[in-house]
């Protein structure tokens, strides 16, 4: 949007097609701050508000899904945890595989979700994706904080070792909320024309979580296929939680630099593609 004088047009504001795919508009994006914190109160708001429990599903989902994992996975299956003890192990990972899962399948559906309300009314389109990041983030923080007390727990009963590691916490956490977003952006795109790809999205996402060392430490790979797995950029971020957080595992710096570069590529294509699908895609959705 272009601000002119009243004197050269009777209009405040004149809405323009983007000149640039790469163009974010982040003034513009700002501007309409009180739209995003109002979008972001409804989700936290409407997602539980004619639920009898409330809120209280923040933290009864991941420790039913941890108390399964650790049935399952740990003591049917065997399956190592690096000598961490089980039950903290898994929740470090169903904790953050929750978060970057919910980003991006609401991304991803990101414009079919919302078609009604973006064919009457102009708002940054990137306003949306912003909010659900950022919803999601909230829920993200409480069950994080919950993973914070049984890490007190355990380290009073002398079974893990955090260590100074966890002061980069948040660049993680911000490396995951893009490379979610940046996909998922991608994928929105994608979906306004392909309908059946929700569905294989959906199924995609179960399956990437076993390619993720979400219930089961890298260390287990074996040593031909690590290469594959490695691939994959959130392999060195959930590696880097469980060794900052409970001293299992390895980690070095040069695990951040990938999924750092990872991120801001996607990012950078997922903006591409999200500003060229917005132009045309409600004669498409």
């Amino acid at each position: 949007m272009e601000k002119r004088s009243l004197a050269e047009s009777e209009w405040d504001y004149v809405i323009q097609s983007r000149s640039s795919l790469f163009d974010l508009r982040l003034k513009e994006v700002w501007h309409y701050r009180d739209l995003l914190v109002l979008f972001v109160r409804r989700d936290f708001v409407t997602v539980y508000k004619q639920t009898i429990l409330g809120p209280l599903w923040f933290f009864i989902q991941p420790i039913l899904t941890t108390i399964t994992f650790t049935i399952i996975f740990g003591n049917v299956a065997q399956l190592s945890t690096d000598g961490a003890p089980k039950v903290v192990f898994y929740m470090a990972g169903i904790t953050l595989w929750n978060y970057f899962s919910t980003c991006l399948t609401s991304v991803s559906s990101v414009f079919n979700a919302n078609a009604g309300i973006f064919g009457k009314v102009y708002f940054p389109r990137l306003i949306m994706p912003l909010t659900i990041v950022i919803s999601n983030l909230m829920k993200f923080g409480v069950q994080f904080a919950m993973f914070l007390l049984f890490v007190f727990y355990f380290y009073f009963q002398g079974q893990i070792q955090p260590n100074l590691w966890v002061l980069l916490t948040p660049v993680v956490i911000v490396l995951m909320a893009v490379i979610s977003m940046g996909i998922g952006l991608i994928l929105s795109s994608m979906t306004t024309k392909y309908k059946d790809l929700n569905q294989l999205i959906s199924f995609g996402i179960q399956l990437f979580m076993y390619a993720t060392p979400v219930i089961y430490p890298s260390s287990s790979i074996p040593s031909g296929y690590e290469w594959v797995v490695n691939l994959n950029p959130l392999v060195g971020l959930f590696e880097y939680i469980r060794y900052a957080y409970l001293g299992v595992g390895e980690f070095s710096i040069f695990s951040l630099v990938y999924p750092s570069v990872f991120a801001l590529m996607i990012l950078g294509i997922g903006v591409v593609v999200f500003n060229k699908t917005q132009r045309t895609f409600m004669d498409t959705v």
